[in-house]
């Protein structure tokens, strides 16, 4: 089953990385405050970027090594990125 690693802009500008199976549904959460405790505290505003990985397993992965890099690096995956939400 494929899965996603995304990332989220909140409303004070930071950015929250995270995994899911459904992009979509996942944001819905982050918005509603039942998402992350992250994003319940700094509101989710928009997702701005996410990449589409074989397995769960590549997803947390992938989640880790986006986690490891700087602000300046997240922010340049996000100005490189120019895709929407895929159709459920």
């Amino acid at each position: 089953m494929a899965a996603y690693v995304y990332m989220v802009r909140c409303a004070n500008g930071a950015l929250y990385t995270g995994w899911t199976t459904d992009l979509a549904a996942r944001l819905a959460a982050h918005r509603s405050g039942r998402g992350a405790k992250f994003t319940r505290g700094f509101k989710a505003v928009s997702m701005v970027y996410y990449e589409c990985l074989p397995n769960k397993s590549e997803a947390l992965k992938r989640e880790c090594a986006i986690k490891r890099l700087s602000k300046l690096e997240k922010e340049a995956l996000v100005a490189g990125f120019s895709k929407s939400l895929p159709d459920s």
